[in-house]
């Protein structure tokens, strides 16, 4: 990844929620031996976010060994849809629906708008919308559902692991016994030295529900290692939401990775 293109990538990898209002940190819950895994996979389902519209910052801390950065950036998200990031006045934007990742920057008068294939190869992981959604809402980035798993009981978590051997990838979620959501998960391609680790360190409730509190992620490919952390501030939801995006003319275009 070339330097100049850090800023705006960082802020789609940490798409992210926050807290606004009463919070507080969630801690404790007792893991129950007595669930069957798919006791513990159903109440994972169960529970997720229910909103329509989310707005907030984020303060995000970027480090690769060499360099290190700090922004505040806002998010705009309509779930299942849209999300959208902007740097102080508009500067740096972001736009990821479905079938889309886009961004502009006007530092460097350049931007990108292709797939989600620049965005699998810097995370080191096949990632889609869903994924991402998922991976910042605190839920497994892989579809539990269909598939076989050993269940295993640590002191503080469920550990989940599919049964079968994937293809290309292992995959390991941990999940906290209170209101079972992710504690961590880990996304690994051995065969191409990748790894795509996130820890959720803890929830906040907001509004009723519970949401990320901080989450630490880590991408490794051979011997190179992306340490982000993000800590979510100030979300109000379901309020009503413009998405403006538009490519400045005249900027260069950033070639894929």
């Amino acid at each position: 990844m070339r330097q100049k293109c850090i800023l705006p990538v960082l802020m789609i990898l940490l798409l992210g929620l926050g807290s606004c209002g009463s919070t507080r940190t969630v801690a404790g819950g007792n893991v129950d031996e007595r669930l069957s895994i798919k006791n513990v996979i159903r109440n994972h389902e169960a529970s997720g976010l229910k909103f329509r519209t989310l707005s907030g910052r984020l303060g995000i801390d970027y480090s690769d060994g060499d360099d290190s950065q700090h922004v505040t950036v806002s998010l705009r998200m309509k779930k299942d849809e849209v999300i959208w990031l902007s740097a102080p006045l508009g500067v740096i934007k972001v736009l990821i629906t479905p079938g889309r990742v886009s961004f502009y920057n006007k530092l460097n008068n350049e931007y990108f708008d292709g797939d989600y294939s620049y965005l699998s190869e810097i995370l080191g992981s096949e990632v889609d919308f869903v994924k991402l959604q998922n991976l910042l809402l605190g839920k497994s980035l892989m579809e539990l559902e269909g598939r076989s798993y050993n269940l295993r009981y640590s002191a503080e978590a469920y550990e989940i692991q599919p049964k079968a051997a994937m293809e290309l990838y292992k995959f390991l979620i941990k999940i906290e016994p209170q209101f079972f959501r992710i504690a961590s998960q880990e996304v690994a391609q051995p065969a191409m030295q990748r790894v795509m680790a996130v820890r959720y360190t803890s929830y906040q409730e907001v509004q009723g529900q519970f949401l990320p509190g901080v989450v630490e992620i880590d991408a490794i490919e051979a011997d190179a290692k992306i340490t982000i952390g993000i800590d979510y501030k100030q979300v109000e939801l379901n309020k009503e939401l413009r998405f403006p995006y538009k490519i400045p003319k005249g900027f260069n275009p950033v070639a894929a990775q």
